[in-house]
């Protein structure tokens, strides 16, 4: 009996750390993504143009959800083959992934680790999530960027 109380107590403990994850929604582009607020706490102002959001973290990670007009019809094959191309001076992509409407990259950019997933929609808009967080706090972003990135969506 002791140790079904004991289960019960861990169990409403470890529930009431849990934050409840935010979502956050632009209002020029209408792009959605959801975070852990309780990580990425200090919201930056936003920019002049409305065109995103973003927000940084204690230990130094930060988050941008943004969107822009897609006004060069650019493609997720033609966005990675361009920054593949690069002159690998401003980033290392260590890994990529290209859908019919979606990419992701991912790689580091000094001390740091970053996670970059676009979305290309019908709407004219692409819609952009990035991370980008210090080499020392991989163990803990790693476990985050995967749910992030696949929130990231067109209001309804």
């Amino acid at each position: 009996m002791r140790r079904l109380a004991l289960t019960f107590l861990l169990l409403a403990v470890s529930g009431a750390a849990e934050a409840k994850p935010f979502t956050y929604v632009n209002a020029r582009f209408g792009t959605v993504c959801t975070f852990p607020d309780d990580v990425f706490t200090e919201k930056q102002p936003e920019p002049d143009n409305g065109d995103g959001q973003q927000w940084l973290a204690s230990d130094g990670a930060s988050l941008i959800c943004s969107g822009i007009a897609n006004i060069d019809d650019e493609t997720p094959a033609g966005y990675v083959a361009d920054q593949l191309g690069g002159d690998g001076t401003r980033r290392e992509i260590t890994y990529h992934k290209i859908g019919a409407n979606w990419s992701v990259l991912s790689g580091y950019q000094g001390d740091r680790i970053f996670y970059e997933r676009r979305l290309f929609g019908r709407d004219g808009v692409i819609r952009t999530v990035s991370i980008d967080y210090p080499k020392a706090a991989k163990a803990r972003y790693d476990k985050l960027v995967g749910k992030i990135a696949a929130s990231l969506k067109a209001a309804d």
